[in-house]
């Protein structure tokens, strides 16, 4: 088969129907769009979120309106400042170490480091993702990081 010889499967190209041509033509007199009213004018209908005068439903919902992204993702947060309380220098600190010291409450989301507060003591700190001032205000202050996998499930959030 060439490409001048590629046609479209049978009765799929249905011509268009032409209204307002006669009763014949089985869409006469008002052309399909029922009697009188804004609707059957040529130019009419009425705009998107117009529901007649009654109040629209965007507005009788308040708490509909706005957008929620479904690829959104969620991480549990930790400040490079909570990394001050109760760990030694020197300390692996990893998410699992961070929920049994309080600081975050499950492992189940990924954790990302954030930069907020000085470091005062040198830790490797393991965690899914790490902003670039808490980066190199881990790195300044002697410490390590180690960026780990995180499987991310669509749908979660």
């Amino acid at each position: 088969m060439k490409l001048h010889e590629l046609r479209p499967p049978k009765r799929t190209k249905r011509k268009r129907k032409r209204v307002g041509r006669g009763h014949a033509a089985g869409q006469g007199k008002s052309a399909g769009r029922g009697t009188k009213g804004q609707k059957a004018r040529s130019g009419g209908g009425v705009r998107p979120y117009f529901e007649g005068g009654q109040l629209p439903l965007v507005r009788r919902l308040p708490q509909k309106r706005g957008f929620h992204n479904p690829f959104q993702k969620e991480y549990a947060i930790v400040n490079v400042e909570r990394l001050n309380e109760g760990f030694e220098a020197g300390t692996q600190v990893s998410p699992q170490v961070l929920v049994e010291a309080g600081v975050i409450k499950s492992a189940a989301l990924p954790v990302k480091v954030l930069g907020r507060g000085k470091l005062e003591k040198p830790l490797t700190v393991r965690a899914h993702a790490f902003s670039h001032t808490a980066r190199s205000k881990i790195e300044a202050a002697g410490g390590e990081i180690e960026v780990l996998e995180f499987k991310w499930v669509r749908g979660r959030r």
